[in-house]
């Protein structure tokens, strides 16, 4: 009863890897590339996410110095030094 599962198991893995078009010699690199690539994407959405992130906070902040520029109103006394 084993040996019938474990022939059934290894002959379903077989034709879904079939299926899959990893059943040759190269399976093993493509797996390989394939890994890598998705790790790029990772690293690479990470990395986007990060700029976005910086950048609303620089946007942020620069409201932020604007707002209390109008508030303190600076705009007048750079005017008035003239």
């Amino acid at each position: 009863m084993r040996a019938l599962v474990e022939e059934a198991s290894q002959s379903g893995a077989h034709r879904a890897l079939a299926s899959l078009g990893l059943d040759d010699d190269n399976a093993r690199r493509d797996m390989d590339e394939l890994r890598q690539l998705l790790s790029a994407w990772r690293d690479a959405k990470r990395s986007a996410w990060q700029a976005v992130v910086a950048w609303a906070v620089r946007i942020f902040l620069a409201c932020v110095l604007i707002g209390l520029a109008v508030r303190l109103d600076l705009a007048g006394l750079i005017h008035a030094a003239r």
